[in-house]
């Protein structure tokens, strides 16, 4: 079981930054990938970026490339998303998610990959 608990959405302007956390608890082992999601109301769900935890490989939608990083701290079991450059477009809710028994890094970008563990969600508004 994998507990996990975001934080640190809110409301900015076009073009401001944040960082959210997400406090994960349980059976977290090099095997899992770690992914940042996110839902805008009428849309669906996307992947927004995710890491593999025994390698620290990243990925990314096309859409973020270069405006968000995803990292993790394993000291304090957090994984992070920093959002710079934000725009409107990146107004939604966002989950952190977590997939177990993963061998293969690729495996944690792949659109068709359901994740097992999931957190309550953030809001992030981005005003124009």
């Amino acid at each position: 079981q994998v507990q996990l608990v975001e934080s640190g959405g809110g409301s900015v302007q076009a073009g401001g930054s944040l960082r959210l956390s997400c406090a994960a608890s349980g059976d977290i082992t090099s095997r899992n990938c770690m992914g940042w999601f996110r839902q805008a109301p009428g849309k669906l769900r996307e992947r927004v970026a995710s890491l593999y935890i025994g390698g620290g490989n990243t990925d990314y939608a096309d859409s973020v490339k270069g405006r968000f990083t995803i990292s993790l701290d394993n000291s304090k079991n957090t994984v992070y998303l920093q959002m710079n450059s934000l725009n409107p477009e990146d107004t939604g809710m966002y989950y952190c998610a977590s997939l177990d028994g993963v061998i293969f890094p690729s495996r944690c970008a792949r659109p068709n990959v359901e994740y097992g563990y999931w957190g309550q969600g953030t809001q992030v508004t981005v005003s124009a």
